[in-house]
């Protein structure tokens, strides 16, 4: 019955305090309720106090899903490749992987099939994303950056040749990367002498 009701939410995820109101109980009892129903496996925990249905899930869109990596880990923004493909600059499609860039760690985090990777980069190299709707992600120019960078320190492996690059203005590339190294400007540069932009 309980459950039920949960599954009357109409939301994305939702909290204890959600729990507490829809079943009409106190914020301790949802807790225990809560806990009840995710070692079930009728409720996925996302994160502290952060749930969804996994039927809700397993139907999530694509914007759904970049919703819920931003929640995993805050500060975040969608980035990389998952963000090039969302904006058609990539024919890499990348399957139930997210792919974030965030300041507190690297990490990945596998929610059912669908695996949140988060790469950390430094406090003044995390611009360039915009919100859209319910999440943040970079602009096309900060995506293709964060490839550059990461890849050119060995942390990501950019498949340069599934890129569109043409489409990128090099000038809003190079103000970007002045943020990082050396390395990643070089590789910029190779980019652009190997694929004549």
């Amino acid at each position: 019955m309980n459950l039920e009701k949960l599954q009357n939410l109409d939301k994305l995820y939702f909290t204890a305090d959600d729990i507490a109101k829809e079943l009409k109980i106190g914020k301790k009892s949802a807790q225990v309720t809560a806990s009840r129903f995710v070692s079930r496996g009728n409720i996925i925990r996302l994160k502290r106090d952060i749930f969804i249905l996994p039927q809700r899930f397993n139907t999530a869109e694509e914007e759904e899903l970049f919703t819920i990596g931003n929640i995993l880990q805050t500060p975040s923004y969608i980035s990389l490749t998952s963000a090039l493909s969302y904006y058609n600059l990539s024919t890499q499609q990348v399957r139930n992987y997210v792919e974030s860039i965030g300041l507190k760690r690297t990490i990945t985090f596998p929610v059912n099939n669908v695996q949140f990777n988060f790469s950390k980069v430094k406090k003044e190299f995390y611009i360039g994303f915009e919100k859209n709707e319910n999440f943040f992600i970079a602009t096309p120019a900060k995506a293709l950056a964060d490839c550059i960078y990461l890849t050119s320190i060995g942390l990501y492996n950019a498949d340069f040749d599934a890129m569109d690059l043409s489409k990128f203005d090099k000038n809003e590339i190079n103000e970007l990367l002045i943020k990082t190294n050396k390395a990643a400007k070089n590789l910029w540069q190779k980019l652009i002498k190997n694929y004549e932009l």
